[in-house]
């Protein structure tokens, strides 16, 4: 089986983004976003998914974050829909509980070819600091760029940063799962015989 692997560039007027991401090949992240804190949220998620991924993105954040976020989760999003190609020998679902101290987030997926996301994530609003409503936006254009089916359930929590991370968290363990390689490695995990 030849490694899932991909490399995409997005250049807009906006932003300019670089990801290299492999599937079947575990390595420290090496994220660059130019926002500290997304940096952090990405290195997690793709610790916890197992994944080999280098991202660099610059963009417009003078004005405020929305565009490099935006287009870092569609850009991310291409790259993970390369990767996985036909999809043939996956699990195809992934499902994850995750708590972070106070903070506990469900997340569910299916790498179905369909895009769907439902997102409910009550995060408090801070004056300064990261806007935690670009979170929704990220995973909506991951998740529809990708064409995953996603669910995101924030349970409980106070703090914002935990919050935050059990969702990642969640997110990278959940993928881990659904990408993972099932008993029958040359099936399309569909009926329909394809995804």
């Amino acid at each position: 089986m030849k490694q899932r692997k991909s490399k995409v560039i997005r250049k807009t007027n906006e932003t300019d983004i670089f990801v290299d991401l492999n599937l079947d090949k575990v390595c420290k992240p090496q994220i660059s976003t130019t926002i500290g804190f997304f940096d952090h949220m990405l290195e997690l998620f793709a610790a916890h998914a197992g994944i080999s991924l280098t991202l660099k993105a610059s963009g417009d954040t003078h004005i405020d974050d929305h565009h490099l976020v935006e287009d870092t989760g569609i850009t991310l999003g291409k790259a993970l829909k390369d990767a996985l190609g036909d999809k043939k020998g996956i699990v195809r679902y992934g499902q994850f509980l995750l708590p972070m101290d106070e903070a506990l987030s469900y997340v569910a997926l299916d790498l179905s070819g369909r895009f769907f996301l439902d997102y409910e994530a009550k995060i408090k609003f801070q004056k300064t600091g990261f806007d935690y409503d670009l979170l929704q936006e990220f995973f909506y254009a991951f998740a529809s760029n990708s064409l995953m089916t996603l669910h995101i359930k924030m349970i409980k929590g106070r703090n914002n940063h935990h919050i935050a991370e059990s969702i990642f968290k969640g997110t990278g363990r959940a993928l881990s799962i659904a990408i993972s390689l099932s008993k029958n490695k040359i099936a399309i995990p569909s009926t329909k015989g394809i995804l």
